[in-house]
C-alpha cells in the first residue's frame, strides 16, 4: 500500500543554532549510520499543493516575525522521526504560526502541534535511546528561528529513503530576519 505524499511545513533555526544542529544531526548520522537532514522544527503537515504552500509560506513570511522557542531538554522515541529529539515549550507565536499557514493553505488536515527538533533517524534500542538522550547538553537555553520552508515528503516518514526523498518546495526568511541583536 502506498503512502500519501504531503507537504510539511518547518521552522528553521538561525545562527548560531543553525550551524550547530546541522554539524550535531551529520555526527549522529555519521555515528550511527542513519540519513542526515536539516534541523527543522515541524509546524503543520497538510495536503500535497505545492501552490498552496507557495501561498502559506508567503503570507507566514509577511505576518510573522522571528520566534524563539524555549529547549524542555532531549527526549527520545521508538518512533524513526522522532529517535531523538530537542523538545520545546509550545508559544503564542508559534501557534500563531501554526493558525496562519493552515488557513494560507486552505488546509483542514489536523495536526498537533507538538514543537521538537529532531537530531536522529533511527530505529535504535531503547536503552541505546536513553544513553543518548542523558549525554547530550546543549549549549543553549532558548532557539531563535528565522527560515520557514515547505518540504513534499511521504507521510508517514518511515526510513533512510524516505528522508532523502523529501524535496524542499517553498522556502523564505520571516519578516523579522534583518534584526539584530547586537
Amino acid at each position: 500500500m502506498s503512502r500519501p505524499m504531503v507537504i510539511a511545513y518547518w521552522l528553521i533555526p538561525a545562527e548560531p543554532a543553525r550551524e550547530f544542529f546541522c554539524s550535531f544531526i551529520a555526527n549522529l548520522a555519521r555515528q550511527h549510520d542513519a540519513p542526515v537532514f536539516e534541523p527543522h522544527v515541524t509546524i503543520h503537515v497538510g495536503a500535497n499543493d505545492v501552490d498552496a504552500a507557495e501561498r502559506a509560506v508567503s503570507k507566514a513570511a509577511r505576518d510573522c516575525k522571528l520566534i524563539t522557542l524555549k529547549d524542555l531538554g532531549i527526549g527520545h522515541s521508538d518512533e524513526f522521526i522522532k529517535t531523538l529529539f530537542v523538545k520545546f515549550a509550545t508559544s503564542e507565536k508559534l501557534q500563531q504560526l501554526n493558525a496562519i499557514i493552515r488557513t494560507a493553505a486552505e488546509d483542514s488536515c489536523e495536526y498537533e502541534l507538538n514543537p521538537h527538533l529532531s537530531l536522529l533517524y533511527k530505529n535504535i534500542p531503547g536503552t541505546a535511546r536513553q544513553e543518548l538522550a542523558a549525554s547530550i547538553k546543549l549549549p543553549f537555553s532558548e532557539i531563535v528561528f528565522d527560515g520557514l520552508k515547505a518540504v513534499r515528503c511521504i507521510s508517514p516518514t518511515r526510513t533512510r529513503a524516505d528522508v532523502e526523498a523529501w524535496r524542499i518546495m517553498a522556502t523564505t526568511k520571516l519578516s523579522g530576519h534583518q534584526k539584530s541583536d547586537g
